[in-house]
């Protein structure tokens, strides 16, 4: 719970009446100190005065002389460290772009309201507000270099984490991705997004894609040996497929391990746009011949795409988290989902819905007919020793919870 009077909040709209609104609405959810702007440039005046900024603005989009884009550039100028709630009469679509714009200036968004809303919306985006989000700094990842990167990869820092996929309609456990995460000596646990990219932008990628698959083989062997059948997804970078000898080096690590191909599956994902796809899909055609499984993975983002699709022979359909997470309420994200999922059905594809968070999304890949579904509503990523573990509560979960389908 807030603790109200000590959070300071601004009101930023260009109707008096909205004004009073709101404020009266703050005032009866007991926050008091409640500052009142009806235009952009007044409310940097306030920011620029020797007054502390505000913790909370709830800002509306669409003023005149400034409208609310414009005053979110001057706030990230300002280094604003505050939260936003979006409160306008703009379409829903207007909102969310402005929402995704906002979090890209790494400001916090707690959400948005449509005029006209009720108390009870602006409460529940309020309670959402955690303490560390009251005006602390958020603290910057620290940024590893390419020659402790290669360090890791030499001194074995790095560990392979599994998370499960499972099939919607049964609950079945049918295999795993492999995330790879940095066991740092000094700074814990790091993970992906902060030393991927630079492998790729040094050269060091296929070095570590070769431990992560080797780690991930190992695994299966155990998995199949121990009479559990699972699929093992490895993540291919682009820049992995740029040896013409890429196949034949993924087949003999499979055969040396002892597991067959059809229970490999590598998760393209392209972070740089392909200038020359000969090389790419030779390499790709060639490891589908060899029976391993190809998926396209964070369909519909970056330059994963119908190009793709149409040019290399991929088994496997990955919708993207952020079109999977609250679809079953937001058009938009349905509309993406739908899409996605009737192009993947007419290729006969194998569809994974990415991002599962809730038992929400969960009912809604069941109602849709998805093959296979991942996501914290399932299991988080864990190391290979936590799976027995997990397919023991997950299965009591599948009984107990889902016997009965929606």
């Amino acid at each position: 719970m807030v603790e109200k009077y000590t959070v300071r909040i601004m009101v930023l709209d260009d109707e008096s009446f909205m004004l009073k609104l709101l404020g009266h609405m703050l005032a009866n959810l007991g926050f008091t100190q409640v500052t009142s702007c009806d235009s952009g440039r007044a409310a940097l005046a306030l920011f620029d005065s020797p007054n502390n900024p505000p913790d909370l603005i709830l800002m509306d989009l669409n003023m005149p002389e400034m409208d609310g884009i414009e005053f979110v550039r001057h706030l990230v100028e300002r280094l604003y460290t505050g939260s936003l709630i979006l409160i306008s009469g703009e379409d829903e679509r207007t909102l969310q772009a402005t929402v995704k714009l906002v979090r890209a200036h790494k400001i916090s968004v707690l959400g948005h309201l449509q005029k006209p809303f009720a108390l009870e919306a602006l409460s529940a985006l309020l309670e959402k507000w955690t303490h560390s989000s009251l005006g602390s700094p958020r603290a910057a990842k620290k940024v590893y270099g390419a020659d402790e990167v290669r360090a890791a990869i030499d001194n074995g820092e790095l560990v392979n984490y599994y998370q499960p996929k499972v099939a919607v309609a049964t609950g079945e456990l049918v295999g795993v991705e492999t995330l790879v995460r940095w066991r740092h000596p000094q700074d814990g646990m790091v993970f992906p997004d902060q030393f991927i990219g630079v492998a790729e932008a040094h050269g060091l990628i296929d070095d570590l894609t070769r431990v992560v698959l080797i780690g991930a083989l190992a695994q299966a062997k155990v998995w199949q040996d121990a009479g559990l059948a699972l699929r093992v997804a490895v993540n291919v970078s682009m820049d992995n497929l740029a040896s013409l000898d890429f196949p034949d080096f993924v087949a003999g690590l499979a055969a040396k391990a002892g597991v067959p191909p059809q229970a490999v599956v590598l998760e393209v994902t392209e972070s740089q746009l392909m200038r020359d796809l000969r090389a790419p899909l030779e390499i790709l055609t060639r490891l589908r011949l060899k029976c391993f499984r190809l998926s396209i993975d964070d369909f519909g983002t970056g330059h994963s795409s119908l190009v793709q699709l149409r040019d290399i022979p991929f088994d496997e359909l990955k919708i993207d988290q952020s079109f999977v997470h609250g679809a079953w309420t937001d058009e938009t994200l349905r509309a993406m989902y739908d899409a996605s999922l009737g192009l993947a059905r007419q290729l006969g594809m194998e569809v994974v819905a990415e991002g599962v968070e809730d038992r929400n999304d969960w009912n809604l890949l069941l109602r849709t007919g998805c093959d296979l579904a991942q996501g914290y509503f399932i299991a988080r990523p864990m190391p290979a020793a936590d799976l027995p573990g997990w397919m023991e509560a997950w299965q009591e979960r599948v009984r107990s919870e889902f016997a009965a389908k929606d």
